[in-house]
């Protein structure tokens, strides 16, 4: 009878300990931001922008790390990348805190040029968005509204495009691929031949970016898929439903890559599992033919 009361107990303290550990584990991976490194190699790529980098941050949703965000602060202070891009949804529509994303806002300018398009989130705000906008650009920071800009470096130069979320049209969601490709086209028009690198919020719309001959695309929105099971990736995902196509990391189709970014802070759904919050490092490489 001892004995199987020693088992019992023994069974329980096991049981607690890997429940305390997964728990653990599970805070670990909320609170915590993984710099994620990627090279991209292009030999569209002018050899000039060799060695550029860009910090890519999306899905901010009004999330903290660290007092005033000084842990993202000081990953993009190590990296000392060569532009911020922020990819939409840097606010929470559902608890919004403009002054909190302003602050760290002000904080990343000082460190590198920032350039920004919204996310659905910043549609949702109403009257509250052009409070956003305007103090962004009173930063300096350039918000790119269906447009262009060319980024200089070296003497030589690329394109920057930048689109809103499908969300500020009046079509919305329902006709989101209609209304990229008429605007990428409208953008196009304006645009030399040469390297292309897209903001775009919404990853599920790659066949567009794809046919509109992007050469990189930076995007978010997806949130890794949520919760990640190993060997397969994100469980469920904005807009495209449960597993996924494009959740997180680096796609290839033709001439187009795109990078996901599984983002930062969450929405609807509190907490992720295996699935750390990111900070995409991407540096740009000639590829040599």
């Amino acid at each position: 009878m001892l004995n199987t009361k020693n088992k019992k107990e023994k069974f329980i303290l096991a049981c607690l300990i890997l429940l305390t550990a997964m728990a653990m584990w599970v805070v670990w991976g909320n609170i915590s931001v993984q710099r994620s490194c990627v090279m991209v190699r292009s030999n569209e790529l002018p050899e000039a922008f060799a060695g550029f980098t860009i910090a890519h941050i999306s899905d901010l949703h009004n999330a903290e790390f660290g007092k005033n965000n000084e842990k993202l602060l000081r990953i993009l202070r190590e990296e000392s990348p060569d532009i911020i891009a922020f990819t939409g949804d840097l606010v929470d529509s559902n608890h919004t805190d403009i002054d909190c994303a302003l602050l760290f806002v002000r904080q990343a300018v000082e460190i590198a040029p920032c350039y920004y398009v919204t996310g659905n989130h910043e549609a949702w705000l109403g009257t509250q968005y052009e409070v956003l906008h305007v103090e962004l650009i009173k930063m300096g920071v350039v918000v790119l509204q269906n447009e262009s800009v060319k980024l200089e470096y070296n003497g030589a130069s690329i394109q920057l495009i930048g689109v809103n979320d499908p969300a500020f049209s009046r079509e919305g969601d329902y006709l989101a691929e209609t209304v990229l490709e008429t605007t990428l086209s409208q953008i196009q028009i304006e645009v030399r031949e040469g390297y292309t690198i897209l903001l775009a919020h919404r990853p599920e719309h790659f066949r567009v970016y794809r046919d509109k001959n992007i050469d990189l695309v930076l995007s978010g929105h997806a949130h890794g898929g949520q919760f990640r099971l190993p060997f397969i990736g994100g469980v469920i995902a904005p807009d495209q439903g449960f597993f996924p196509e494009y959740d997180a990391g680096t796609y290839t189709e033709q001439n187009t890559t795109m990078i996901v970014s599984r983002g930062l802070g969450n929405n609807i759904i509190p907490v992720r599992i295996n699935n750390r919050p990111e900070i995409v490092i991407i540096e740009l490489d000639r590829l040599q033919t």
